[in-house]
């Protein structure tokens, strides 16, 4: 006998539990199930329905992947918790690790580095998005299928179902950005289906990208314009589309057509994906409704609050938290603050996202000069902190944290090593005159860089001592994304100046110099700053295209030797901070394995070239 693909699995396991003989015992409605039929009868059961939809899609909408396993999807069923992939663990941070802004800094997220390093192979395990979301895809497909014959108010079904439609639009949108073309599915499938549906091949890469684009155009006309935050409203529809259309232009632009099809657009429609790319941001831009975050004139402080500030005016979407413990409590916490703070830390650990030298460069500084460094010369004489990064984008400062940044009525300690007055230098466990050789922050091995990500980091809430400490909302969709996905769109349909004043709008707010003219690459360096830690760098490099040379290198960090004479630094570069696993990324790697488990389950899902 066949077997069946796991989206249908999940359908005969739910029919397998809840069959039984109809004799007279059995067919007593237990009084603790709530029927099927009661659902979609009563509005309070179908908002109820809708609402476990978005919990068990919360893992999606965490654009900063705590949806993206290490190597495991965990349970979409039982809510199991895992730590490599929920947010109150290393969920939220894999997406970063595997681009080119850093590795990381505990063994939470091992994996990751080995699938840098080119361990991605046909039996998958990097980023995995498939079972779990066509388990809630069929989910929304019945709900989008029974709620307009339910006895409830009209309007309000209207606006729940195009609810649904955004939902599932955005996982299909998931689906085909790790893996191109996939099953296309829109029904609720039965077990008296035709092999051709219970068994579905994978639609073109194009069709998938079209009808996440046509449902939210559907969804935007039907939501309503007020803010919504953790659900959304018109101007999230149209956020969305903007991103969606603007990955749509890149690959057909910058990529290549493959499997007939399944993979790939045609280069002759790129401008068409950039005009709805373009049209759709603007429409967000002229709405007013969202502006640029701009409530403190000290600009470091600004952007940091960004983050800090719930339901600030610069938030389009977001997964929306609390403060209580997600874990042991019953709350809705998450565990970023665990994971990435600094030192003092509950566990001695912390440091997940250790930035590379290569992003704290990328940061210019504020006159627009260049923030590159000359690494021959930094690593002659002693330096202060000051004269490496005191000109800075203020971006830089509430970004990134390094040696002597402010934390907690203290300072981030990394260094490592001390000259001593007669230009000793004192290691590990030494110290002169009270000041230890080594600072107070993990600095041993390969997972030290000199830098750490400040982004998101709520120092009012201590050290902590369980994951899901945290209670800051995650942006999913900003006006500060949706100003760069109109700059790039304009730019790739001539439209520069367009480009450019939408770009300035962003480095005024951040505190830089305008530029005078732009171009791509200034564009993508604008993402690349501004974006970071976000979760959108891996698949910028993927879309464009540049994912081959911008991930397939050698990457470093920064050691500091402090002088006790004059509480400077010697500077040594630490080059192939990652050690053996050196980053590598194949052509192939632009698309994610379909997977042997899954072929198999599926003949007719063709698995993707090069693997």
């Amino acid at each position: 006998m066949k077997k069946l693909t796991y989206i249908s699995l999940f359908f005969i396991s739910f029919v397998l539990l809840t069959s039984c003989h109809k004799d007279a015992i059995l067919d007593k409605v237990p009084s603790n199930i709530i029927s099927d039929a009661n659902v979609w009868s009563s509005q309070n059961l179908i908002d109820a329905f809708l609402t476990e939809q978005y919990n068990l899609s919360v893992v999606v909408e965490n654009e900063c992947q705590s949806f993206i396993a290490s190597w495991s999807e965990g349970s979409p069923v039982d809510g199991s918790w895992n730590i490599y992939t929920a947010d109150q663990g290393a969920g939220p941070f894999v997406v970063n690790e595997v681009s080119d802004e850093c590795q990381p800094g505990w063994n939470i997220s091992y994996w990751p580095p080995f699938y840098k390093a080119g361990g991605l192979t046909v039996s998958g395990g990097l980023l995995e998005w498939w079972e779990y979301p066509y388990y809630i895809i069929r989910n929304l497909n019945e709900f989008i299928a029974k709620v307009p014959s339910s006895p409830v108010d009209t309007s309000w079904a209207h606006e729940r179902i195009a609810e649904a439609r955004f939902m599932r639009a955005l996982h299909y949108f998931e689906l085909v950005k790790r893996y191109g073309g996939v099953p296309l599915i829109t029904k609720v499938q039965q077990l008296n289906d035709p092999k051709n549906e219970l068994f579905p091949k994978r639609s073109s890469e194009q069709q998938i990208y079209d009808f996440v684009l046509s449902e939210l155009d559907t969804v935007a006309a039907v939501l309503g314009t007020s803010p919504t935050y953790g659900r959304p409203c018109k101007w999230t529809a149209l956020a969305l589309q903007s991103r969606v259309a603007l990955y749509a232009g890149s690959i057909s632009q910058f990529g290549t057509v493959q499997l007939n099809g399944v993979l790939g657009i045609p280069s002759s429609l790129s401008s068409a994906y950039y005009q709805k790319a373009y049209n759709t941001a603007q429409a967000v831009i002229n709405s007013g409704v969202y502006q640029l975050y701009n409530g403190n004139p000290n600009k470091v402080v600004n952007f940091k609050s960004l983050w800090l500030i719930k339901q600030n005016c610069e938030v389009i979407y977001a997964k929306q938290h609390n403060y209580i413990d997600a874990l042991g409590g019953g709350g809705n916490s998450w565990g970023y603050d665990f994971c990435q703070r600094p030192k003092p830390h509950a566990w001695n650990l912390g440091m997940e996202n250790c930035a590379y030298l290569e992003l704290a460069q990328e940061f210019e500084n504020t006159d627009g000069t260049s923030g590159q460094l000359d690494l021959n010369a930094i690593q002659q004489g002693l330096w202060s902190i000051n004269d490496l990064f005191g000109k800075k984008d203020p971006r830089f400062w509430a970004t990134l944290y390094t040696q002597e940044t402010p934390w907690l009525g203290g300072q981030v300690d990394f260094h490592n090593g001390l000259i001593d007055p007669n230009g000793n230098l004192l290691t590990n466990s030494q110290a002169y005159n009270g000041i230890a050789a080594q600072g107070n922050q993990n600095i041993f091995g390969n997972f030290h860089t000199g830098f750490g990500c400040m982004k998101y980091l709520d120092s009012t809430i201590g050290i902590g001592s369980t994951w899901g400490g945290s209670g800051t909302d995650y942006i999913i969709l900003r006006y500060g994304e949706v100003l760069l996905n109109f700059a790039e769109a304009a730019f790739e349909l001539g439209k520069t100046n367009d480009a450019l004043t939408a770009v300035n709008q962003i480095r005024n707010r951040a505190g830089i110099k305008l530029l005078t003219t732009i171009d791509r690459d200034h564009i993508r360096h604008e993402r690349k700053v501004e974006l970071a830690f976000e979760g959108h760098r891996y698949w910028d490099l993927r879309r464009w295209r540049t994912a081959t040379s911008a991930l397939s290198r050698n990457f470093s960090g920064l050691q500091y030797i402090l002088d006790y004479n004059t509480r400077k630094y010697k500077i040594v570069v630490l080059n192939n901070i990652d050690g053996n696993l050196v980053p590598s990324f194949s052509s192939a790697n632009y698309y994610l394995p379909i997977t042997l488990s899954r072929t198999q389950i599926n003949p007719n899902l063709v698995e993707n070239p090069g693997y």
